[in-house]
């Protein structure tokens, strides 16, 4: 049994939806969830940019803004990086210090460009607990490659195929393992 797990997959094929299911399933199931998740943001029918959220307390930050004055760029967008560590990186640490199951959405490009929230990810993965998260399908970076070469670590593949049900059996995976951590009263 892998204690981390990623999905990865093409560009609309749902893998953000797939992780949200299965927050919500392990929190049903009384496990605590920290980490953060980022999801687009529209306006008048067009993506302006991603929104980063804190899963432990809800808060809010700017992954990428189309109208971003600073910081690096991918496509379109403007990576903004003091929210991408100021929440999401805030959010990857409390996970691992506090809850059961850390969530990391996502090591992509956009992300890449921290290298806090690169040493985010790594303490994670070195925490010992449960990590749950998505890869980019094409991105290429040294820590993606390690991610990959880890002997605790599975990364699936989300299709068309499998993704209405494969938040069943990685619920059922992740049930399976011991909690890191002891549960508050």
């Amino acid at each position: 049994m892998k204690r981390i797990i990623f999905l990865t997959g093409r560009p609309g094929v749902g893998k953000t939806t797939v992780l949200l299911r299965i927050v919500d399933e392990l929190k049903r199931r009384g496990f605590s969830i920290g980490g953060m998740v980022s999801q687009e943001a529209r306006e008048g029918g067009s993506r302006i940019g991603f929104k980063i959220i804190d899963l432990e307390t809800g808060r809010e930050g700017w992954l990428a803004h189309v109208r971003q004055q600073q910081g690096p760029k991918v496509g379109k967008y403007t990576v903004c990086l003091e929210d991408l560590e100021s929440v999401g990186v805030t959010a990857i640490l409390n996970a691992i210090r506090r809850a059961d199951v850390a969530v990391i959405d996502e090591v992509g490009p956009m992300e890449l460009f921290s290298k806090a929230f690169k040493d985010g990810v790594t303490e994670a993965l070195n925490s010992g607990k449960t990590v749950f998260g998505i890869i980019h399908y094409r991105a290429w970076d040294p820590l993606i490659e390690a991610v990959k070469r880890r002997g605790d670590t599975k990364i699936i593949e989300v299709t068309l195929e499998n993704r209405e049900r494969l938040h069943e059996l990685i619920v059922q995976e992740v049930s399976e393992r011991p909690r890191t951590i002891p549960r508050k009263a």
